[in-house]
């Protein structure tokens, strides 16, 4: 089941709380108790991409009148909870006799551990967390926000954290935000504001799903992967599971489809044959025995010749989905071949890289899931079948089908290296193997993985010093960590 809230716009978020809150002013406070909390929790797991936040952390709250500064004012104090040493500085943009009454009321639980200040300190901050406005915000910004704003920005802060929404939204002078936190609903514009940075979706359980079942736009989250936590039947083997072919490799490329078959193997699918130029069998098995290797007739050049269709063709009874793509290359011949696969597959498809050609993904009916990023996105937009889910990488990559967008937050810069792209690939085959009557399921599943590995790679390791390999270590990792 893919498991997503419905991202709102801010008038739809703002008629929303006002019906599931009633005016309830103690169910408000629970809420912003919640939200604050998760905030604080969040912003610390984040710190540790870049070190971890110092136990004598400097933190700087900015605090306007409405909720989304309660919620900053209780992360700032869930923070002092959990590093009792940090210093904790509060600006009211606007004053403290503006405070609506739940503000004041987190106000009064953090002051005894936190200053008021009028001026900024020199020395800078580790943390800055923006709470001045809300979703309700009207541009533009008034002059002397504005240049308070632009005063923030310009100070030295290892990570700048926005509550809901960065305030100013897209204004030139708005807060710059490395992360940016959706407390109990995603309001729209965060999936398009340049100075939003990293989006995290924090789930408060307002269960928005049940009253808008039909969103066309929708955040993914991990409870989706709670099947692949599971117990697995006792009763199982390996045919259970599905059985993935993967079709790519070339001499010019002989990485990328080796990550992929790692990926695959780490998707829980059974069984996974690999067919790659004849050249790189011996070198493949012996590197990863736990997949069946098939040498290919080579092209001059070492990629896949035509007169190696009989070996796909005879045996594509045995498969249960088929990877067509990674590392194959561009060569005229190649290309022809996988044409000609993809137009006559029985199996649902992967197609992903070099075989993301216009003239490719438009043939054939065999229902397939598309892995673009915004270049090879371009150059297919116009030959996209209806049928297709279309997984479009990028800073936040959306899972489309059907006129419904699916967003994940997971991931990250980390990802923005050669081969985490044939990563993906590998691990949505994989999953494709396991429900081939459902490929959207298997798109949503692939990149939410693939995004919490990432995650847990930075936190553990920094976002520039690793391999994307190491990605594929951290599949475990993420999926053990959905249970904890």
């Amino acid at each position: 089941m893919i498991v997503a809230q419905p991202i709102l716009t801010c008038a739809e978020a703002k008629d929303f709380e006002a019906k599931f809150f009633g005016g309830d002013e103690e169910r408000e406070w629970a809420a912003m108790q919640q939200a604050g909390a998760a905030v604080g929790d969040a912003v610390l797991k984040d710190f540790l991409e870049i070190g971890g936040f110092p136990a004598a952390g400097r933190v700087l709250v900015l605090a306007g009148k409405g909720h989304n500064a309660g919620d900053a004012l209780i992360a700032a104090r869930r923070i002092r909870e959990l590093h009792p040493q940090a210093r904790i500085e509060v600006r009211f943009v606007f004053g403290e006799r503006g405070l609506r009454p739940l503000v004041q009321r987190a106000w009064r639980e953090l002051s005894p551990v936190a200053t008021s200040v009028g001026a900024w300190s020199a020395c800078g901050y580790d943390l800055v967390l923006d709470g001045v406005f809300g979703y309700q915000f009207r541009a533009p910004l008034a002059p002397a926000i504005a240049a308070l704003l632009a005063e923030v920005n310009a100070l030295p802060v290892r990570l700048r954290a926005a509550v809901d929404l960065p305030s100013g939204l897209g204004e030139a002078a708005a807060f710059r935000a490395d992360f940016t936190y959706a407390t109990g609903i995603v309001k729209s514009p965060l999936l398009t504001l340049s100075n939003a940075g990293r989006s995290r979706f924090l789930d408060l359980g307002f269960e928005v799903a049940r009253v808008l079942p039909n969103a066309v736009a929708r955040v993914l989250t991990q409870d989706g992967l709670a099947p692949l936590r599971a117990l697995r039947s006792s009763q199982s083997d390996k045919r259970t599971y599905g059985h993935l072919f993967i079709m790519g490799g070339s001499r010019s490329y002989p990485g990328a489809v080796l990550m992929s078959v790692l990926a695959a193997l780490k998707s829980g699918a059974g069984l996974v044959t690999a067919f790659v130029p004849e050249s790189l069998v011996a070198a493949y098995a012996a590197r990863v025995p736990e997949a069946m290797w098939v040498g290919w007739p080579e092209t001059p050049e070492g990629g896949l010749a035509l007169e190696g269709s009989h070996l796909l063709a005879t045996r594509i009874g045995r498969a249960s989905a088929l990877l067509i793509g990674p590392g194959l290359g561009r060569e005229a011949e190649t290309l022809a071949l996988v044409r000609d696969v993809v137009a006559r597959a029985s199996v649902p498809l992967v197609i992903d890289a070099d075989a993301l050609q216009a003239d490719i993904v438009s043939v054939g009916t065999a229902p397939r899931v598309l892995t673009p990023h915004a270049g090879e996105y371009a150059r297919i937009v116009s030959a996209i079948p209806a049928e297709a889910v279309t997984v479009r990488k990028g800073p936040i990559t959306a899972v489309e089908a059907k006129g419904v967008s699916y967003h994940s937050f997971f991931g990250g810069p980390v990802l923005a290296r050669g081969g985490s792209g044939d990563v993906l690939a590998g691990l949505t085959g994989g999953l494709l193997a396991q429900t081939p009557g459902d490929p959207l399921l298997a798109a949503c599943r692939g990149v939410v993985w693939h995004g919490l590995a990432a995650d847990a790679l930075a936190r553990a390791h920094g976002q520039v010093a690793v391999r994307t390999t190491q990605l594929i270590e951290f599949l475990t990792v993420a999926l053990r960590e959905g249970n904890a």
